[in-house]
């Protein structure tokens, strides 16, 4: 019973640390990544559809990002949808068949506000982690009952151990993070 508790909670912190990983991969550095506009949400025929479903996206040169939608028709809404993504600072154009995305270079300023905006992101999920561990300390206490205080104990333990490793992977994630986009 323990043991699935454990199970269940470790494979719940896993995915919010990935989650995190994926969310400090959307918040650019000084050269163009495909993953920055991975989460872009776009109006395809009124539904919200992500980028990466209606167009390869691929790096022509270090700040230079080319998009090739599948569907044409497509292309108007891409190049919108990336104008409005203001946190980007990219300015896209369209040439009938593709939508190229150059960057601009970075300031000081603006990387210190993207590592502002990643420690955000990472303490989002650091309390995402400490939620899990909450929610399972919680079953944890259900089985008292069932089990005893000194088994519950053991396994509170040995959440804890697990919690605090999680939590140093986020902090390890930020930290190269952070490296990287303070590297000029």
């Amino acid at each position: 019973m323990i043991a699935d508790v454990l199970a269940d909670a470790t494979s719940r912190m896993n995915r919010a640390v990935e989650a995190a990983k994926d969310d400090f991969a959307t918040v650019r550095t000084g050269r163009a990544n495909p993953q920055l506009f991975q989460k872009l949400l776009v109006d395809y025929y009124g539904s919200p559809t992500p980028l990466a479903q209606l167009a390869s996206l691929n790096n022509s040169e270090a700040r230079t990002l080319v998009i090739t939608p599948y569907d044409k028709s497509a292309l108007k809404a891409i190049e919108q949808t990336i104008r409005d993504a203001s946190n980007i600072g990219a300015n896209p154009t369209n040439d009938g068949d593709i939508v190229r995305v150059t960057l601009p270079e970075l300031t000081e300023e603006r990387r210190k506000e993207y590592v502002k905006l990643v420690r955000s992101k990472a303490e989002d999920a650091r309390v995402q982690v400490r939620g899990l561990r909450r929610k399972a300390k919680d079953d944890l206490d259900a089985l008292k009952s069932d089990i005893g205080e000194d088994e519950v104990a053991r396994g509170e333990k040995e959440l804890d151990a697990v919690t605090r490793t999680h939590v140093e992977q986020i902090d390890e994630a930020l930290k190269r993070k952070e490296a990287e986009l303070l590297e000029v």
